[in-house]
Formats: structure tokens, C-alpha cells, sequence
């Protein structure tokens, strides 16, 4: 059985264990749910054991009091806290490691709007964070902090709106430290009119990248010898089938986040039209190097063994033939295919409807892919070497989540939804515990996604020692503290998942009321 000491609580079994109940902590800001404007987002409080040489701000920052109160109702260093020793993230980060941070930076606006401060994770989160993983370091070890985008996002201006660069020239110049920040993409896709036009190079990870074969030990075995044809994140059908198919299932992965000694997720509260949510499991998409390794989903309907489409139906046969006929032009580059397609794409939605409205590329309930592909994708991080062999599940990499849920997304996640005024944060060392506390916390059931049921499965590599009737919750609340089985639903928020997921997810309506006071 692998060992997770950081993540659980600090009794033992009977066999010398640590008991398998992950401690999930959820925070709730009280008054206006906003963030700070002003980067680096200094704390508010002269907190004794912050470092040296950071400031206080002139702003209230409600949200770094919530990342610092998670930590002490996780109850991490407890004997020291409230003063200059405590150092809460000191069992999990030692000085001289490498610590690699992921939030979200899918992009660096929403879909439809310039708005993006409920479509990535905000600055004034990492910052605190960063303080933190800073503290635990003692000034020995590297901080990196990437993701890989969305192919077409700006990640300049992702950096910028997220008030990163401040971040960065606090700790270079009041501590002589170095934040990395790095782009994962290997290349930047230029869009107009809804189609890729031009492929940029990229640096990508300056570690390089690595190729981790799970085939047999991938959730994607289970479909071997099925005929199923995956579809990736762009045009090259082949490409991605080159690596699934029957008995072979490979990704392509960026060596920062798996050579680092410790990696901290700082995902966004947020819906999912693929996979229902998206939190720490479906976010490591964000650690692949080449996106089109990653099945998104099975062409075709369910009737034909695809999870593209909802139904059968003549015209989303017509659409398919149509649309793949046009992609194995544009993946070769013509540019009298790319203009058509330009200038016919919208005419295209109006027969066959838009995305806004209508299912297709694995946008529902249905999509038996995305979750595969996320769950392989953690086990590659938890287990895989640099060298991309897999080791021993007894050291699991060190892992910690934070995760910003102050203005979340629901509807159409995840970068075409609303947004929702939440004032949490949730905190936690095991990212299904966590996954699961949040799903519970947006009003959906964790039986209903596959992506947190079966991430609680029993596996060769594990993703976790608890069950859902195992986790434990603490809070500033007390309707979120004790067992999660046990809280009561009138203390749930009501998401509204993606339209392709509704009816679908949600707990039983009769047992959700509303908010807690």
C-alpha cells in the first residue's frame, strides 16, 4: 500500500499505517467575495512568521487570510501557529527542493467576454502560496510555476492578468530568489474565424519532455480491441491513435513537474463540459507536452461505440464527413481548405447548430474519455520517474492542493461559463479527497462522475488510500465539519453544470436547498 503521511491524519492503524482519512479543508470568507486589485497582494495582517522583507498591503486580502486558515485547520505545525516558527508546509516541503506550482491558466479570457477572473487562478492565491512553499524552503530549493495553455491562449497576458511578474520581482528583490515561470506548450496555435491558421514554435518545458507508456495500466486498455478512434486536440486523427491503440497508450510529458520533489496544485472551482468538473484531476492536462497525445474523445455516436455526439441522427452523420473530410486538408496545411473553412464555419453552425446549444466533441455526460485520460495522467505524475520509467508506490510524489474558490464557473466550463460567488478556498494533500470534497460542495454527486468515481478504484498505482466515506472535512463552518457523508445538504451550493450535463450529475434536487448561513 503506498504512503501518503502528508495527506492524512497523524494517527496510525493497527498495522503502523496512517488511517486512511484525508483531511480536506474548506474556508469561507465572510462579507464581499472579492479579490485584491493590487499585485504582488501583499497580506493585510503583519503575520509573525512570514518572511523577512515581505510587506504588508494597503487592501484588504481577504483571500490570503483563506489559504492561511486552511492551513491551520488542516492543523499543519499546529504547536507553533500564531507565531514566528510556524511553518505549516514544513512536513511536506524540505529546504533544498524543488517545488513546481500549477494553477489554472487555460486562458487569458473567457470564451465569449474579456472577462477571465472566474476562468484561471488568481494572483492573490498563488501569492500566498508562494509565501508559504517559500517559508518551508528557507530560502534553499526553486520555485516553478507553470501550465500549459489552451494552444490558442496568450500566455503573456495570462501572466500579466494573474499579476505574476509582481510576484516575481517581490521575491527577486526582498529575498534574492528566483520564481521560474514557464510556458509547457511546445507550440501557440493562431485562430480566425474558428480556425487553426498558423502553428507558432514554442520553448516549452526547459527540462525537455518525456514519453511514459501506462498500456496495459491505462484506464484506455479497457477498450482495446473495440474499434475505437480517438480524437485529439486538433485536426491529426492519426497522430493521436498512433499512441492509443490496442495495448499501447502513451503520453508525452513535461519533466519539470515529474522531477520536482513536490508538486502543489492551484486549480480553479469550475464546471467541465468533457468531464463534469475540473479541478486537480482533469487540471494535469496541464503537465502534457504535446496535447494531441490526449484522447478527448471517440469519434462517432453511441450507437457506433463513439462518445462524440449524444444521439444517432442522419445529420450528425452528414456534419462528421463533412468536418473529417475538411480537417485531413487543413492538418496538411492547404490554405484554400483554411479559407473555406474560414468563411463557411459560421454558415456550418447555423445547419448544424452551435456549440452554445448543441452536443458534439464529447461535450456531455456521455464522453467515456476525457476521465481516462485525466486518471493516466495522475498516475503518471504521482509515479513516473524523469527518465519516464514507473516506481514503486511507495513513494508517491509529494503533493499538496489549493484550490481557488472565491469566484468559480458554472454552466459552460471551462472557459464559457458564469460565474459564481463562492468566497471559498479548499485545501488538502490527496487530490481525489479534494476533488470529491468540492464536488459534494458544488451540489453533484461523486457516483454520477466517473472521473472521481473511479478515481477511488483499487489500481496497480493508486491514486489514493480513502473511499468517499473516509474523508474527513474541517472548516470555519460548521455544517463542512466531520465526516462529508454527514454534511447536510441544505449547506450545499447549486452549480449549474454544463447543458450537456444537466439532470445528469446533480444531487437529488429535494435534498439541495440552498447556501450556508
Amino acid at each position: 500500500m503506498p504512503s501518503f503521511p502528508w495527506s492524512y491524519s497523524n494517527s496510525m492503524n493497527r498495522y503502523g499505517q496512517h488511517n486512511a482519512e484525508p483531511k480536506v479543508a474548506i474556508h469561507r470568507s465572510s462579507g464581499q467575495v472579492r479579490y485584491p486589485k493590487l499585485p504582488p497582494f501583499h497580506p493585510s495582517d503583519q503575520y509573525p512568521e512570514l518572511a523577512v522583507g515581505l510587506p504588508i498591503g494597503t487592501e484588504q486580502n481577504s483571500v490570503y487570510d483563506a489559504v492561511r486558515e486552511s492551513f491551520r485547520l488542516l492543523g499543519l505545525d499546529s504547536a507553533n501557529f500564531g507565531m514566528a516558527a510556524w511553518n505549516p508546509l514544513s512536513s511536506l516541503i524540505q529546504p533544498g527542493d524543488h517545488v513546481f506550482l500549477k494553477p489554472n491558466m487555460i486562458a487569458h479570457k473567457h470564451q465569449l467576454t474579456d472577462e477571465w477572473e472566474h476562468v484561471i487562478t488568481h494572483g492573490s492565491v498563488i501569492r500566498a502560496v508562494v509565501d508559504y512553499a517559500y517559508l518551508a524552503l528557507q530560502g534553499k530549493g526553486q520555485i516553478t510555476l507553470g501550465d500549459a495553455p489552451q494552444t490558442d491562449s496568450k500566455f503573456e497576458l495570462i501572466i500579466e492578468r494573474m499579476g505574476l511578474k509582481a510576484i516575481q520581482e517581490l521575491y527577486a528583490k526582498t529575498q534574492n530568489f528566483e520564481i521560474a515561470m514557464v510556458d509547457l506548450r511546445k507550440e501557440h496555435w493562431i485562430e480566425r474565424d474558428g480556425i487553426y491558421v498558423e502553428t507558432v514554435p514554442l520553448d516549452g518545458d526547459p527540462a525537455g519532455s518525456i514519453q511514459v507508456s501506462l498500456n496495459n495500466d491505462s484506464l484506455f486498455s479497457e477498450l482495446d480491441g473495440k474499434g475505437k478512434t480517438y480524437y485529439g486536440a486538433h485536426y491529426n486523427v492519426p497522430e493521436t491513435n498512433s499512441h492509443h491503440c490496442d495495448g499501447k497508450h502513451e503520453y508525452l510529458i513535461s519533466r519539470s513537474p515529474v522531477s520536482a520533489d513536490v508538486f502543489i496544485s492551484i486549480p480553479k472551482l469550475k464546471t467541465h463540459k468533457k468531464c463534469g468538473i475540473t479541478l486537480n484531476l482533469k487540471g494535469l492536462v496541464g503537465i502534457n507536452a504535446d496535447k494531441n497525445w490526449l484522447p478527448h474523445y471517440v469519434l462517432g455516436s453511441p450507437g457506433a461505440g463513439g462518445d462524440q455526439f449524444d444521439r444517432d441522427s442522419s445529420k450528425q452523420k452528414l456534419e462528421n464527413s463533412l468536418v473529417l473530410k475538411a480537417k485531413s486538408f487543413l492538418v496538411k496545411g492547404n490554405p484554400v481548405v483554411r479559407y473555406i473553412s474560414r468563411k463557411t464555419k459560421r454558415a456550418a453552425y447555423r445547419i448544424f447548430g452551435n456549440n452554445e446549444n448543441v452536443v458534439r466533441s464529447g461535450n456531455w455526460h456521455g464522453n467515456d474519455t476525457v476521465w481516462r485520460m485525466s486518471l493516466d495522467l495522475n498516475r503518471i505524475l504521482l509515479y513516473a520517474n524523469p527518465d519516464g520509467s514507473m516506481r514503486s508506490t511507495d513513494s508517491p510524489k509529494r503533493y499538496f492542493s489549493v484550490v481557488d474558490g472565491f469566484i468559480a464557473m458554472e454552466g459552460n466550463g471551462p472557459v464559457a461559463g458564469t460565474a459564481k460567488e463562492c468566497g471559498v478556498v479548499i485545501a488538502g494533500g490527496d487530490p481525489v479527497a479534494v476533488d470529491d470534497v468540492c464536488t459534494q460542495l458544488m451540489g453533484f454527486d461523486f457516483e454520477k462522475l466517473l472521473l472521481i468515481r473511479r478515481a477511488f478504484e483499487s489500481h496497480r498505482y493508486p491514486l489514493t488510500i480513502a473511499s468517499h466515506h473516509s474523508i474527513r472535512t474541517c472548516s470555519n463552518l460548521a455544517d463542512w465539519t466531520g465526516k462529508l457523508v454527514e454534511w447536510p445538504h441544505q449547506s450545499l451550493y447549486e452549480f449549474r453544470p454544463h447543458f450537456g450535463w444537466l439532470g445528469k450529475v446533480e444531487l437529488e434536487r429535494d435534498a439541495v436547498a440552498g447556501m450556508p448561513t
